[in-house]
């Protein structure tokens, strides 16, 4: 054991776990330990807002696969983590938040930047310690780090301020490593048992499948068993677009058809997925998730299965790992499917370009609300138009962020990857603000390729701040602001269930290409759809020479379709003065 002090001991446990660079805001509460980042080789990242620190945090982790770390003053700054920290969370992404608290030796007193920190995080991290001792700093930084990577999500470390000082005996801690198994040998039977008689069998390809660095192995079993494969919601990069078995996305905006394709189905092969309801919800006037379909669902997480589906087979495994193994007892067995596969193969391609027809020739909204909407001067762009425009431009290694909102989420028609770890969007959690913070995280991760958000203007009023994070720091990416003045998702509810009566969905903002230059960075401004794709590749190209490029497109206030028809009814009202207003 050497001597050190706390602050040391922290940060070489920081470098222990292989932390380079760490996201957050200058605090007195842990600057002890932050004077000594650099000599340990750490980066440490000021931001703008915290809550950037956490998203950056999230962004930086999916793409590297390693933890990414956020730190903040006490009180408020830690706070201010919790937006971030959730869609973390439902991302399964290892984020470790330090969060420094008031000095042990005056809890409770009511002082200065005091709260209860860890109760805010109870239920949006997989783990939390409070450290007691400085004698404990090490250890239980470790174990933060560790139980981030095993639960595959976030992890709390507390440290009462005052705990960074005195000196300490030190034993640094080294990274647990464990390996994860294919699941047990009676459920990889069943599994068989059931592939080996299916007619039609769908690969549904999650997120598992990119953090088990598991796409080569479900390539091979999809080829084995010619077997269609979607992408689960919002993980458009767990298989590769261009494999002609790849059928794109499922759930809201996403492919039709992967939903016709999935709706033959007679065994899904969950990888990777705890299939949640958002994913399978109807879309699109289809009702295409399978019901008497077979659900083999393979997941690391046990809680997850037969959450949201009843299943026929459930594992708890490795995606890699199953997929492997799986393919070798396959290979044993006799499999009927494997006969037809051409014939499958026949059906995918057919599905593949009828949809892809489809959005060529959907170039706008056509409900009565939008098809009505007067063509405003220099907002004239068709959102769906721009998107396709993009897509033509994007470069194969792209990584692209969503935020939430009605175009962002339209995009996901348009969104296709060739390689993992490029696709990020707020999961569960739906928060606005999250996706241009979360592209930076991504592009400190992985400088060498292109980094892209989308971003409606209601959610970019939340997040342009860290432009300014951009410039200082030299971290260059591609933003693009779709303009079209209103909080588009809620606003869609209102046309369809609230008489057009548009209460606090309407936006008035600046030329957010403007904002942009005053702040350091490059903006454009587009009106014409024709502009759309060679302002994108040039705006990529800059990122070649350092500069982040805010892209303006002014759009057409056309809405796509509502987020959930299931989530909301038509109003009701006894009152007649409610009655009377409903009238007017």
């Amino acid at each position: 054991m050497t001597k050190m002090t706390p602050s040391e001991a922290l940060v070489e446990t920081l470098e222990s776990y292989g932390v380079e660079n760490l996201f957050g805001i200058v605090g007195s509460a842990f600057m002890d330990a932050l004077d000594i980042f650099p000599a340990a080789g750490i980066r440490f990242i000021p931001t703008v807002h915290e809550q950037g620190s956490a998203h950056m945090a999230d962004g930086y982790a999916r793409v590297s696969g390693k933890h990414g770390v956020c730190i903040a003053q006490n009180g408020p700054g830690i706070t201010n983590f919790v937006t971030a920290i959730a869609a973390a969370y439902w991302a399964h992404t290892p984020v470790v938040a330090i969060t420094p608290e008031t000095g042990s030796n005056s809890i409770g007193l009511g002082g200065f930047q005091e709260t209860e920190q860890m109760s805010f995080f109870s239920k949006i991290t997989k783990y939390q310690v409070n450290v007691p001792l400085s004698e404990r700093m090490a250890e239980l930084t470790g174990r933060a780090f560790d139980m981030a990577m095993i639960e595959k999500g976030p992890s709390q470390l507390n440290i009462p301020r005052n705990l960074f000082y005195g000196e300490v005996d030190v034993d640094i801690p080294q990274p647990i490593k464990l390996d994860r198994g294919p699941g047990g040998l009676e459920a990889m039977k069943e599994a068989v048992k059931l592939i080996s008689t299916a007619k039609f069998p769908v690969i549904l390809s999650g997120g598992g499948v990119v953090m088990g660095g598991a796409i080569e192995e479900a390539k091979q079993l999809a080829e084995y068993l010619g077997a269609p494969v979607v992408n689960s919601y919002l993980h458009n990069d767990s298989f590769p677009c261009d494999h002609p078995l790849w059928c794109g996305p499922l759930g809201y905006q996403g492919s039709k058809a992967a939903m016709r394709l999935i709706s033959k189905a007679d065994v899904v092969i969950a990888l990777g997925s705890r299939l949640g309801p958002f994913g399978t919800l109807p879309q699109f006037g289809l009702d295409y998730w399978p019901k008497e379909a077979k659900i083999i669902q393979i997941d690391s997480n046990a809680k997850v299965i037969g959450l949201v589906k009843k299943v026929g087979v459930g594992i708890c495994a490795d995606a890699k790992a199953w997929a492997t193994k799986a393919l070798e007892a396959l290979k044993e067995s006799n499999v009927d499917c494997v006969s037809t596969k051409q014939e499958r193969l026949g059906k995918i391609q057919e599905e593949k370009k009828n949809w892809e027809s489809e959005l060529d020739a959907w170039t706008s909204e056509q409900d009565d609300w939008s098809k009505n909407q007067p063509s405003d001067e220099g907002f004239t762009i068709h959102p769906r138009q721009a998107l396709r425009a993009m897509e033509n431009n994007m470069p194969d290694d792209v990584m692209v962020s969503t935020d939430i909102g009605n175009i962002c989420s339209v995009s996901n028609s348009y969104l296709r990857f060739k390689k993992p770890n490029s696709f990020f969007a707020a999961m569960s959690f739906g928060n606005c603000g999250y996706a241009f913070p979360t592209i930076i995280g991504a592009k400190v991760a992985a400088p060498e390729r292109p980094a892209v958000c989308y971003v409606g203007d209601g959610a970019w009023g939340m997040s342009f701040g860290e432009i300014l994070t951009c410039v200082r720091e030299k971290i260059p990416v591609t933003a693009v602001v779709f303009h079209n003045r209103q909080w588009g998702a809620e606003k869609k509810n209102q046309v369809d269930y609230y008489g057009r009566r548009f209460l606090g969905s309407e936006l008035i903002s600046p030329s957010f290409a403007k904002v942009a230059q005053a702040m350091g960075a490059e903006g454009i401004t587009v009106d014409k759809i024709e502009d759309v794709g060679p302002a994108f590749a040039k705006s990529i190209e800059d990122q070649k020479a350092g500069k982040t490029t805010i892209l303006e497109i002014q759009c057409t206030r056309e809405l796509g379709e509502p987020f959930r028809r299931d989530a909301l009814k038509n109003p009701v009202r006894y009152l007649d003065k409610y009655k009377n207003y409903l009238n007017k």
